[in-house]
């Protein structure tokens, strides 16, 4: 084998080393076995609360499990997750602008433009809510490129 197909072949294995991580990598934050610790996503966007889930109104959507309140919330969802999914995977949006991956609480939470944020401690949150736009901004720059920095 002449030395150029042994580079050539090891530069396509490279360029494949980022896909397969990806596959590998969470892209929703799960804590206490399902995303948002369990919080129903559609119920952020109906009230002034968010409810807890139940796991017997689950379903798996991008790898991870999500729980909701009711079968009509499951629903809901299924028909449009992306429309009722945290941004940022559901990881702590301040953190997601500095470039970094952080826990979250789903009682600290934010809706911009129909969106869902979450961030991870009540001294985060206001520091989020000072300026969120522009964190938005930043945050939308490191998303998803922060779920494969090492």
């Amino acid at each position: 084998m002449s030395i150029r197909k042994i580079i050539l072949g090891a530069i396509a294995a490279l360029a494949l080393v980022p896909a397969v991580r990806a596959q590998d990598m969470p892209v929703y934050f799960e804590t206490d076995g399902a995303v948002m610790a369990g919080f129903d996503p559609v119920s952020y966007f109906q009230g002034t609360a968010p409810v807890r889930g139940m796991p017997e109104y689950a379903v798996i959507w991008k790898g991870a499990e999500w729980h909701f309140a009711s079968a009509e919330n499951r629903d809901l969802f299924e028909s449009n997750p992306r429309a009722y999914a945290p941004q940022f995977g559901g990881y702590c949006a301040y953190a997601m602008a500095q470039g970094l991956l952080k826990s979250t609480d789903p009682m600290l939470w934010d809706m911009v433009d129909g969106r869902l944020y979450l961030t991870h401690s009540p001294e985060i949150e206001k520091v989020w809510r000072g300026d969120r736009a522009e964190f938005i901004e930043m945050a939308e720059e490191n998303w998803p490129v922060v779920l494969y920095l090492d």
